[in-house]
């Protein structure tokens, strides 16, 4: 009996053993675990962005922001649409920038446009917008070396901003008839413009009447530019308007008319013709010299003058231009200065030099009275 009683207690002690053993493991290795997890740390790694996966060049470019409520900011794309009446604020990164903005603000801002430069950034607020501001707003860098300044071209942003307005869909213009060059090297605009891109558009000519089909290759339509000619030709001349329809009214707008006017004159230096009123001049006769450029309607003529007793001879000259038909329809400015010679005198004979320029050049050209002679002059030979 103490036999078998001490052989129960023997085997009882064994598994009190092995069962404190097993705990003692089960604690050390967990314990070894918790000690990798905490001491190993892990990084997590991104693939790194390039810039023009992230967006346009122009949106991460871009120097101009506009600023909204509650101190937040909006950096500006290519365009934007705002309601008319709210003042608007723009912000322009850098410490020396210049503005451009639409021409009708310069003439009728009535103090509702200011631009103030700040240390880091230029602010241009404009009040009370309407549907006649809309248009570009553009900011860039100027670049100065002492005083002279110029303009960063690779910092530059520009914004159109459309001011849309349910009552005025054409933008408004101080014009109610516009002429429109159409020249066959160039493509012409009929700048009827909208405060909403969204609105739609139509070409209208009003004799003989109808609707011009616009198919985006020959004709299309750019709602910040209005209608485009890409091969203007003597046919598209006439009287044209815009019509615009309301999403809110049954009625159309109508856009101011367009006059469009075919052009065909070289592009160069002057074509000048001059020409005596006599070949022949006595004394006290009075007689005048012309001096006539034809070319294109846009492009403005400078004159002078050389002639015997200048400086000492009172003359007078008068200038002018208008514009005339030539041709088959074709329209071309025709700019005159007429030298006025009273009571002449001996000092009053000799040759009379007429200087024109124009942005390609300068021609000159000559007459004498008496004899009569007239002929283009080469700079050398004057």
């Amino acid at each position: 009996m103490k036999l078998w009683l001490f052989f129960t207690l023997a085997l009882l002690w064994l598994e009190v053993q092995n069962g404190v053993c097993q705990q003692v493991k089960h604690k050390k290795e967990a314990g070894e675990n918790r000690i990798r997890q905490g001491r190993k740390r892990v990084k997590v790694r991104y693939p790194k962005v390039k810039e023009k996966e992230t967006g346009s060049k122009g949106q991460q470019g871009s120097l101009l922001t506009q600023v909204l409520d509650k101190g937040h900011f909006l950096r500006l794309g290519e365009s934007l649409s705002l309601n008319p009446g709210k003042t608007m604020e723009l912000r322009c990164k850098g410490t020396n920038i210049g503005w451009a903005y639409p021409s009708y603000l310069d003439t009728f801002n009535e103090n509702r446009l200011s631009i103030k430069q700040h240390e880091r950034y230029s602010q241009l607020i404009l009040s009370s917008p309407s549907a006649a501001d809309t248009g570009e707003y553009s900011c860039w860098v100027v670049l100065c070396d002492g005083q002279e300044c110029t303009k960063d071209g690779e910092s530059t942003s520009a914004t159109y901003i459309y001011f849309t307005d349910k009552d005025e869909l054409f933008v408004p213009s101080a014009i109610h008839f516009e002429i429109i060059y159409l020249r066959p090297d160039k493509p012409a605009t009929v700048p009827c413009r909208v405060t909403n891109p969204k609105i739609k558009v139509s070409l209208h000519r009003e004799v003989p009447a109808e609707e011009i089909a616009v198919n985006g290759t020959q004709i299309s339509y750019n709602p910040m530019k209005g209608f485009i000619i890409q091969n203007p030709s003597p046919e598209q001349k006439g009287a044209y308007y815009c019509k615009a329809n309301s999403t809110t009214k049954t009625t159309p707008q109508i856009s101011t008319k367009y006059q469009l006017l075919y052009v065909e004159v070289p592009s160069g230096p002057p074509f000048v013709t001059i020409e005596a009123s006599s070949n022949i001049v006595s004394g006290g006769d009075i007689f005048n010299v012309t001096c006539t450029v034809l070319g294109d309607p846009e492009m403005n003529v400078s004159f002078s003058w050389r002639f015997p007793g200048q400086g000492q001879r009172p003359v007078s000259i008068h200038e002018s231009w208008r514009l005339i038909n030539r041709g088959v329809g074709h329209t071309t400015r025709i700019s005159q200065s007429v030298m006025i010679v009273d009571d002449v005198e001996t000092i009053d004979y000799g040759k009379y030099i007429c200087t024109t320029k124009n942005k390609h050049g300068e021609t000159l050209v000559a007459t004498t009275p008496d004899p009569s002679f007239s002929s283009p002059l080469h700079p050398a030979f004057l």
